[in-house]
């Protein structure tokens, strides 16, 4: 075992942003809005999802969903680094640590699941388009939303018991702006090779075998819209799906690179710049993909604002 062991330690220092102390200030304004943008962006989804008669269909109920996963999501990271960069007081218990981490994994592995089942919709309805209304019915729907919820929580929640269950050795400072699961691994006493198992493992199980599923949905997709032969109808069935393709690249392919990847001890720079995309990138972007990407969603907003906020306006 190398290295001191420090597994009666109490709390772990973030160190975050603490390399570059003259931009805590911009750096707290920056994340600022991206937080209050990815509250207002995903909750504006959310609400016109619900509301709109023309959006009560399972392509827009997962989105509904998926927008409020996003904001639980970034919620378990972001006020945390907000608080640190404000207070610049960087320390964390270790059980608000563990408590951070499974809820991060959890939701994380909820994405993936939500992002699958997304592709899957769109599988549906245009590879097998008479079979829709009765594959997609509405419990088929809440069915694989709880599924995508709740079947993760038991193995993350095993996980994060098993990371803090490894002495920590060496150093106490977590080179990262959350408590995620390969940095505290970095920290851990002796061998890492079956900790890191368990981090690739997992990554395979809930990250590689839905993004599997999702290429070979668009592949099937794809080739079924080649085959169309109608240019108005390919492009209408390209455009329904690019949207739900830019996020899953934007979140699947940080995610691979952060969790699959072998890294040293030193990468902790890079781990950290990858981590925004998947925690807040891609939160702060679904929004603005979906409605400027998205006729429908267009017009519902167009309908909505107005009837809420006109007065205001006025």
């Amino acid at each position: 075992m190398g290295g001191e062991n420090l597994t009666g330690i109490m709390e772990f220092i973030l160190l975050g942003f603490s390399e570059v102390p003259n931009l805590q200030g911009l750096l707290f304004g920056i994340f600022v809005i991206i937080y209050v943008s990815i509250l207002i962006g995903n909750g504006l989804i959310i609400v016109v999802t619900k509301s709109d008669r023309a959006l009560q269909t399972p392509m827009y109920f997962f989105l509904g969903n998926f927008s409020f996963l996003e904001i639980c999501y970034t919620s378990v990271t972001l006020p945390r680094m907000l608080a640190d960069l404000w207070l610049q007081r960087r320390n964390i218990f270790l059980s608000t640590c563990a408590i951070q981490l499974g809820f991060f994994l959890i939701f994380g592995c909820t994405e993936c699941f939500l992002l699958a089942v997304m592709a899957y919709d769109h599988y549906v309805a245009i590879c097998r388009p008479l079979y829709y209304p009765l594959t997609m019915n509405y419990k088929m729907c809440i069915q694989l939303v709880i599924g995508s919820w709740i079947s993760a929580i038991p193995l993350q929640a095993g996980l994060t018991y098993d990371i803090f269950s490894f002495p920590f050795c060496d150093s106490n400072k977590l080179n990262h702006v959350c408590c995620d699961a390969p940095p505290l691994v970095k920290l851990t006493c002796g061998d890492n090779l079956f900790n890191e198992f368990l981090i690739y493992a997992n990554a395979v199980l809930f990250g590689m075998v839905p993004f599997l599923l999702i290429l070979v949905s668009y592949i099937k997709i794809i080739t079924t819209i080649l085959k169309l032969p109608s240019a108005t109808g390919r492009s209408k069935a390209f455009s329904t799906c690019s949207s739900h393709l830019i996020v899953v690249c934007l979140f699947f392919g940080s995610a691979i690179i952060t969790y699959l990847l072998p890294t040293s001890k030193e990468s902790g720079g890079t781990d950290k710049v990858l981590s925004l995309f998947y925690t807040t990138v891609t939160p702060l972007f679904n929004p603005l993909i979906y409605s400027l990407r998205n006729k429908d969603v267009i017009v519902a907003m167009k309908k909505l604002l107005p009837k809420h906020f006109g007065p205001l306006w006025a």
